[in-house]
This record gives structure tokens, sequence and C-alpha cells, in this order.
């Protein structure tokens, strides 16, 4: 397959290496400094671009990449808010494409199910409070992280006893999502239900960014072959 990387920092580095392993072409890479490659032959003949920047550039990159044609894999989060009904459109009526995570991980995929399960068991006992916490490096500049809303608005959506999520409350009926940003931490994602009798907690601890990577490259081989506005819960049936 043909892929393009759209954003070559240290995760765009690492999705190169994981896709030419598993016999892929990277045919165009474009960053900061070359973005006029964006309408180039080379950038045109992908099938699919691998989009990792940040939030304020993301939807301008698949915009870009739609009007070459080509499909688009993202892990940029922080963008949903101002972009999102654009997006759902250019999928729905356009028939654009977008594979988009807030985390690639096949291990964050395995806990996301596991989170809907317990949440849905821990409806039944109210006497259980709930809080989410997420860890990352120093560089990340949204927060919460996507993984963490993800994760919140799926607790959220199970619980009766909490209406939505929010940074800083202490209103009981939301639910908290705390935020830590220390040195090169990959990603850390913790959910407590605490009571007076004891406290039940699932935790993810990324190693290191690999798992993100090859869930990216994953994603790609997995939009090659599909249209539309397609998530992890399309390519992994838990």
């Amino acid at each position: 397959m043909k892929i393009a990387l759209i954003g070559y920092g240290k995760m765009g580095k690492m999705i190169e290496q994981i896709a030419l392993d598993r016999g892929h072409e990277i045919v165009s890479i474009i960053d900061i400094d070359n973005q006029a490659d964006f309408d180039s032959e080379a950038f045109a003949s992908a099938q699919v671009a691998i989009e990792f920047t940040n939030p304020t550039a993301a939807y301008a990159n698949y915009q870009k990449a739609w009007s070459k044609g080509v499909k688009v894999v993202s892990g940029s989060t922080g963008w949903m808010k101002e972009h999102g009904d654009d997006v759902r459109r250019a999928c729905a009526e356009e028939g654009k494409t977008l594979f988009w995570a807030s985390n690639f991980s096949i291990g964050v995929a395995i806990f996301s199910a596991v989170n809907r399960y317990l949440a849905k068991i821990m409806n039944q006992f109210p006497q259980y409070d709930v809080e989410l916490e997420e860890t990352h490096h120093v560089h990340k500049l949204d927060h919460p992280s996507g993984t963490a809303i993800t994760l919140g608005e799926q607790i959220v959506e199970a619980l009766d006893r909490k209406t939505a999520w929010a940074e800083d409350t202490t209103d009981p009926q939301l639910l908290r999502i705390d935020h830590i940003r220390r040195g090169e931490v990959p990603g850390i994602h913790t959910i407590r239900y605490d009571s007076e009798a004891d406290c039940i907690t699932i935790t993810h601890d990324a190693h290191s960014r690999k798992g993100f990577a090859l869930g990216a490259v994953l994603a790609a081989e997995y939009a090659a072959g599909h249209q539309g506005l397609l998530t992890i819960s399309d390519m992994f049936k838990f």
C-alpha cells in the first residue's frame, strides 16, 4: 500500500518504520517546512495519509488530503468541538474517508471495552463514586487527552448518576477528569471507583509510542478498503 505521512515527529518516524516493516511504501512525507508537497504527484498517489500533527492543523490537513482523493487516518485530538460536524458531513455526504481515533493502541482498544463493561456493572452500585486521571508528556498541548474524553463519555453514557464530565469539579453529578503533565510519559489512564468499603481501579500504562504507531498502520490498512468516518470499534469488534 502507498502511504503518505503528515507530521514527521517522533510518532511519524515510528509509523514510517512500522509501515516499511509491514511491506508498505512511503510515497510522501509532509511536515511544517514542505506544505507545498500536498500538491505533488507523489502525495496524490497515496492510498492513505496517516496524520499526527496538532489541534490547529489537523482539520486543514484532512481537507488538503481529501482534495487529492487521499483517505486519512488521524490521531490528532482537540479539533472535534470546532470541526466535528463538518467532518461528519464530509464523510457522510461527500464520500470522504477519515479513520479517527483518540488512541490507536490495541491495548487501549481492549481497555476501552473493559471500561464500557465495567461502567455498565457499576451503574447498579451507586455507593461507588468514579473519577478519571490521565498523565502525559509535557509536550502534549490539549487536556484532558482525547483518550480520557472518550473513556469519560463511555462512563457518562453508562452511569445514570453522571450527567457529563468536567475538569476541576466537585459536583457529584459530574465525572471528574484530572490531567497531569510530566516528563516524557507516553500515556497513562486510570479509572477509579471508590466507596467507603473498597476501591476498584483499572489502568492502561503505555510503555512507549510503538503500540500507537502499530495501531495507526493497522488502521490505514483497514481504511484502504472502507469508506466514511471510521473508528477503532469498526476495526476491532469487542
